[in-house]
């Protein structure tokens, strides 16, 4: 759907100042109907990056390519995507309705249409309660939720999200999740970035990586996943002495209530498991420790 390809673009604040770099000849793909995070650090070019596709900014080299299923030109293409900034723009004196009646003619929906879109989507934005009031009386959150709303109100193929989730509260951002997953099941593309690894590992199946204007990684979460397996496996036991074991032990962590968490790696687990047995130590569980897709994220360096 999208081909971000071979992009550099350097700024420079004044003549004398040196170059600097937000983006690195980074090349990557949004597949149609794919759900696609974008990861980084602050400052890293994801903003940067959004703002080439959306063509608010051009690039030093390269091109951004886009599907005929977009359109055949820059205005039908521009008509089947919706993008949130990080930082929208609301008018404070408007009422919610107002604003979302305002966007909503702005891409050319009828206004009937509107209303019946608004009837839909207010109550899994946990909106529709406050569209009576005007937006200066809206929390952080409540202007994210209206945003995102006005984003999918002509119902683009293609929904761009710029730090969607920055900077609400775990509910907020629970809620917000389920809307961005309700909304790919019924077939939008959704490219969204963020610098809240947890978010992307639950809902996205793909992923990017950018670190100061490179790109490090582009695929599957779960191949990431699976390419960084630290092969430790841990056991959970019941309070016990554990001086009696003769198994190479990587880490033990107490836990409440008598629990103890012991790690060994993946050979040595059928060995401590025959020595817990013959020592008459209560198991209560053993699993694999796979890294989180956070811990993976700051540890790669890319090539």
């Amino acid at each position: 759907m999208i081909s971000f390809t071979n992009i550099t673009k350097k700024f420079k604040t004044d003549f004398y100042a040196q170059e600097f770099v937000a983006l690195n000849n980074v090349s990557f793909q949004i597949p149609q109907g794919s759900m696609v995070g974008f990861l980084g650090a602050n400052g890293a070019g994801k903003t940067t990056s959004l703002k080439i596709i959306m063509d608010f900014i051009r690039p030093t080299e390269g091109e951004v390519r886009f599907d005929k299923e977009l359109g055949l030109n820059k205005f039908e293409v521009n008509k089947n995507i919706g993008f949130l900034p990080e930082r929208p723009y609301f008018y404070p004196n408007l009422r919610g309705e107002e604003f979302l009646e305002f966007m909503g003619t702005l891409s050319e929906v009828q206004l009937q249409t509107i209303r019946e879109r608004v009837k839909f989507w207010g109550p899994r934005f946990k909106i529709d309660h406050a569209l009576k009031r005007e937006l200066k009386t809206y929390s952080k959150g409540m202007l994210q939720r209206i945003g995102f709303l006005a984003t999918i109100l002509h119902e683009p193929k293609l929904i761009i999200l710029d730090e969607p989730l920055s900077g609400l509260d775990p509910i907020g951002r629970k809620e917000l999740k389920d809307v961005i997953i309700e909304v790919h099941k019924n077939g939008k593309t959704v490219f969204f970035s963020s610098h809240i690894v947890s978010d992307i590992e639950e809902i996205c199946d793909r992923v990017i990586f950018l670190k100061e204007g490179n790109l490090v990684y582009d695929g599957s979460v779960q191949t990431l996943m699976n390419q960084n397996q630290n092969n430790i496996f841990e056991c959970k036991i019941v309070g016990a002495n554990l001086s009696q074991l003769k198994t190479n032990i990587i880490k033990t962590v107490e836990l409440s209530e008598g629990l103890k968490v012991i790690q060994v790696a993946s050979e040595n687990k059928d060995r401590l498991l025959a020595e817990l047995i013959t020592n008459q130590i209560s198991i209560v569980g053993l699993d694999f420790v796979r890294p989180s897709l956070e811990e993976i994220f700051y540890q790669t360096k890319g090539n």
